[in-house]
């Protein structure tokens, strides 16, 4: 039976748990254009960037993108808050954590399943990606970068004297998808551009907003900061 309604969304997403949004009203796939062709020459130039990615990606550079790619949760940025700031310290920012990434899935799953958009090793057997292979055509957009960026946006909100430095760090997760060979630029910033909307529909969630607050007073007591924090 086809599940994808008139405007190009899926009602599959339906069928994903989400806590802080309801992903079908946003109409994500109104948001984001179709992702380049295959035969374009701007394809053509995200693969020869992938390329040149590889021939430079450092070892350390390529263990760092491993580690990211294991890790989807809001704990990849305790390298700027210190590994102080991780789950077994921090329940509540974990449980934030957990609902966030569900939201993701649901809000993902379904944009992936419209586009349905060849891996970039799916496309070009010479390059030699570095990090687990998906044999799905599930490119467009990039799950990874969408939590990532998420993930940021909902740390800002906990510790905002931190946010340029999360918010770079977010910048270098996401980019580790390309380290990794398995993501093209366009993927990670039609992620960037889906995560603006799915965030600001979960800032008018009063659950979500609760639940902010809880993981707030948690991590900043945690970590030492003043509990009084204006928004920057």
């Amino acid at each position: 039976m086809d599940t994808t309604a008139t405007d190009g969304s899926s009602k599959t997403a339906s069928s994903h748990a989400t806590y802080y949004i309801d992903p079908l009203p946003l109409h994500l796939a109104l948001i984001l254009a179709p992702p380049p062709a295959r035969d374009s020459a701007t394809a053509a130039a995200e693969l020869t960037e992938l390329h040149r990615i590889e021939a430079a990606r450092t070892t350390v550079q390529i263990t760092q993108a491993q580690a990211d790619d294991h890790e989807e949760d809001i704990f990849v940025f305790k390298t700027v808050l210190g590994p102080g700031f991780n789950a077994e310290a921090l329940p509540l920012t974990a449980s934030l954590s957990a609902r966030v990434r569900k939201d993701e899935s649901a809000a993902s799953s379904p944009l992936k399943n419209i586009y349905r958009r060849p891996r970039p090793y799916q496309v070009d057997s010479t390059l030699h990606p570095v990090c687990p292979l998906n044999p799905e055509p599930t490119s467009y957009p990039s799950g990874h970068s969408l939590s990532g960026y998420l993930l940021a946006f909902t740390l800002v909100q906990l510790v905002p004297e931190k946010r340029q430095q999360i918010l770079d760090r977010a910048d270098e997760y996401v980019h580790n998808r390309l380290i990794c060979g398995v993501h093209y630029a366009s993927d990670t910033e039609a992620s960037r551009m889906v995560a603006y909307a799915i965030f600001g529909s979960m800032t008018a969630s009063p659950i979500f907003q609760k639940d902010l607050a809880a993981a707030r007073e948690e991590t900043r007591r945690k970590l030492g900061l003043p509990m009084a924090v204006s928004q920057q």
